[in-house]
């Protein structure tokens, strides 16, 4: 889900896939420490005396809208521990605090569409993208995408990747770029459509390759993320042979990539592959080497043992994905399936 804006220093980075606008810092020259120095102590005297006359005149907008991030910060948090009730009644504050607040009307939306309350959900990130300001639009419109993604509606949810990649594409932000084209690829994987989803995968991986800043291990990487998808895609296709043979070069990729924090993804790929095939037993001892975090490899878990006959076992993983609270297109694809199973609707 997309971060909240939060106060930065010099080391300040960008959160999901920069949607947020880059943060500069500046070096002062110890020259100018005098004239910063009546600078700031004059600034402080216009800034403070008029509070110090009095105490209890209204908020400054700047200072409501901390107020309502503080308030986001704890209901989030609330959001975590599945107690979307209570996280919603403080996004209300937040929004009541400040109603331009585009990450409130967001915050909203995650927790209504965990919820299962698509529709309500949708009214809320509309005004998310409304409201936030042009460079950081890209966080509204990928959650938007993601809503769509709880109902398998790949097509609406592609109206609003669609609008993200253009954006990134546009500031030459194509890392940025190529990952929301992966992302909508997923969304079209996981409902169903290979064909689209061969499309973004391919124009992820190219468009990353327009990057100047690459690496060759950066390269190596994005190899890897192509011909992983390849053999998902592959393996949807019941096409086993040529899935194998996208897993050996996904293999080769990862280890040109040099990138020891990629090698999680090995065991949910060879188990996407061993669960396509109908090879259950490889695919649960794969599987069971993958993220336990990740709701989607959880959902592979229980649906593999659910085709072994171990209906128990299944509905255990079942009940572990309905435990995260993650507004991500993982989960969208995963809570949905786990909540019918053991029959707790879209909640």
């Amino acid at each position: 889900m997309p971060a909240l804006p939060t106060s930065t220093t010099c080391a300040s980075a960008s959160s999901r896939q920069a949607a947020e606008p880059e943060h500069l810092c500046h070096n002062v020259d110890d020259m100018m420490n005098h004239k910063l120095t009546v600078f700031f102590t004059f600034a402080t005297i216009l800034v403070w005396a008029p509070m110090a006359r009095s105490q209890s005149a209204a908020a400054t907008p700047s200072g409501k809208a901390n107020d309502a991030a503080e308030l986001i910060k704890q209901g989030r948090a609330l959001s975590n521990q599945g107690k979307l009730n209570e996280a919603l009644a403080l996004y209300q504050q937040a929004l009541q605090q400040d109603p331009k607040s585009y990450q409130a009307e967001m915050a909203i939306g995650m927790a209504l569409d965990l919820k299962g309350q698509y529709a309500d959900a949708r009214q809320h990130f509309q005004k998310a993208i409304q409201e936030a300001p042009e460079q950081a639009k890209v966080g509204p419109l990928r959650t938007m995408a993601v809503s769509y993604a709880f109902q398998n509606d790949a097509g609406e949810a592609a109206k609003y990747e669609q609008q993200a990649f253009d954006l990134q594409v546009s500031t030459q932000k194509f890392s940025d770029a190529a990952g929301t084209a992966n992302e909508l690829a997923r969304i079209y994987l996981e409902s169903g459509d290979v064909d689209n989803a061969y499309k973004w995968y391919q124009k992820g991986y190219e468009t990353a390759l327009r990057d100047p800043k690459l690496t060759a291990a950066d390269k190596g990487l994005w190899l890897f993320r192509w011909e992983n998808a390849q053999a998902r895609i592959a393996a949807r296709r019941g096409q086993a042979a040529e899935a194998q043979n996208h897993v050996v070069a996904a293999k080769a990729a990862l280890d040109q990539a040099s990138n020891p924090d990629q090698a999680r993804f090995w065991p949910y790929l060879t188990g996407y592959v061993a669960f396509y095939a109908s090879d259950y037993k490889a695919a649960i001892a794969d599987l069971e080497q993958a993220d336990q975090h990740d709701p989607f490899i959880l959902l592979l878990l229980a649906q593999a043992y659910d085709k072994s006959g171990d209906h128990p076992k299944a509905t255990e993983y079942y009940r572990k994905v309905l435990a995260i609270y993650a507004h991500t297109p993982t989960n969208a694809f995963a809570r949905p399936q786990a909540a019918k199973m053991v029959g707790e609707g879209g909640s």
